[in-house]
């Protein structure tokens, strides 16, 4: 492993740390709502480029912007200026979103290892090792023994480590790949599998409480609100699971093609990108689509919601920003490359990989330098 540091910390430390974005899709239960309001107009603040495509989502906290590229690294750059703190080479592609969490960087890769990185300078602090890639996020859970780090693999499992040496807690296997980003609620931890089932297990041991078939590859994450889990897959369906009983609530269908993009979830909505080129708002306690927005290619990217606005971008290469209550796009920016990395929405700034390799900041028009 290369550590290539660039900046100090504190040069990047200038931006806001009161407002964070930790994790895929900003906190455990993975609902995809952001407390930074939006603007009516965005400007380019910052571009940052990497040598392969970003599929990673950026996470932020302190003012430091973290995510990885399939170019194998690591990065980190300042929240206001997109300058870069510190680089760190894996052995693989880097597609996993990482987790900031007390001061470490925990991110998977290609090569089949959990990085736990120190947040300052990049340094390896641990590495644990599975028997393939990790390409989810990473979440963290309260295990019985302190913090835990959870993540799937390409190797069939779901793994838990102690966040503070990467030894292993737990492991739960299943029949096919886990490419999403596990969702934690209390005790639970609930995570899709290419096995065409949600699965529903104990966060101190491991251990199942209940298998839910949906049918098909379930390839992203579930978001959890009041009990219950709100998931795409594909098989054409995008679902609602009652955590407690295992038992579906109700079950979106619209078009034949998959869902790929995991949900944002408001008090009343949900909302969620399909490989139909739509994104999809649906009533959350009936299921019942509200509207749809087209967009010029596949949605995959994951959508963020803040107050009554959401955040998402397309294979188009556009960015939107959309009505909550209505669809209607309120401003679009063309990066002109395909977006599934899903934006983080921080301190008024929006942050977004793309597949030309670099990684987009926006800031309010109005806003000073």
């Amino acid at each position: 492993m290369k550590i290539i540091s660039c900046l100090l910390l504190t040069a990047a430390c200038s931006g806001s740390a009161g407002d964070s974005w930790p994790m895929f899709h900003g906190e455990p239960q993975l609902r995809g709502v952001s407390s930074s309001r939006l603007a009516a107009a965005y400007e380019l603040a910052w571009r940052f480029e990497t040598g392969d495509a970003v599929k990673s989502s950026p996470v932020v906290a302190n003012g430091v912007v973290c995510f990885g590229s399939l170019d194998t690294f690591v990065y980190a750059v300042s929240l206001a200026a997109g300058e870069k703190i510190w680089s760190v080479e894996t052995a693989g592609g880097v597609a996993s979103t990482p987790l900031l969490h007390n001061g470490r960087v925990f991110v998977g890769s290609g090569d089949a290892r959990l990085y736990a990185l120190d947040m300052k300078d990049g340094k390896e602090l641990w590495h644990y090792t599975c028997n393939d890639r990790v390409e989810g996020g990473v979440n963290r859970l309260i295990h019985p023994t302190g913090d835990g780090i959870v993540f799937g693999s390409y190797d069939s499992t779901l793994h838990c480590v102690s966040a503070e040496n990467g030894k292993p807690l737990w492991s739960y296997p299943i029949e096919s790949y886990i490419n999403g980003t596990p969702a934690v609620a209390g005790n639970r931890v609930i995570v899709g599998g290419c096995d065409a089932n949600v699965h529903i297990v104990d966060s101190a041991n491991g251990g199942p409480v209940h298998v839910v078939g949906v049918g098909a590859y379930v390839a992203g994450a579930a978001a959890i609100a009041g009990g219950t889990a709100y998931v795409g897959h594909y098989g054409n369906e995008f679902a609602s699971i009652d955590i407690a009983n295992g038992e579906f609530g109700w079950i979106y269908r619209a078009r034949p093609f998959p869902y790929f993009s995991s949900p944002a979830v408001s008090e009343a909505a949900v909302v969620f990108g399909g490989r139909d080129k739509l994104v999809h708002c649906l009533d959350r306690k009936t299921g019942k689509a509200r509207w749809t927005f087209r967009c010029g290619g596949r949605v995959d990217s994951s959508p963020v919601i803040c107050d009554d606005s959401i955040v998402v971008g397309s294979d188009s290469g556009r960015l939107h920003i959309l009505s909550l209550a209505t669809g209607e796009e309120r401003w679009g920016y063309d990066i002109g490359a395909a977006i599934q990395s899903s934006p983080a929405v921080v301190d008024g700034y929006i942050i977004v990989g793309a597949d030309d390799g670099a990684v987009y900041a926006f800031r309010p028009t109005d806003r000073e330098n």
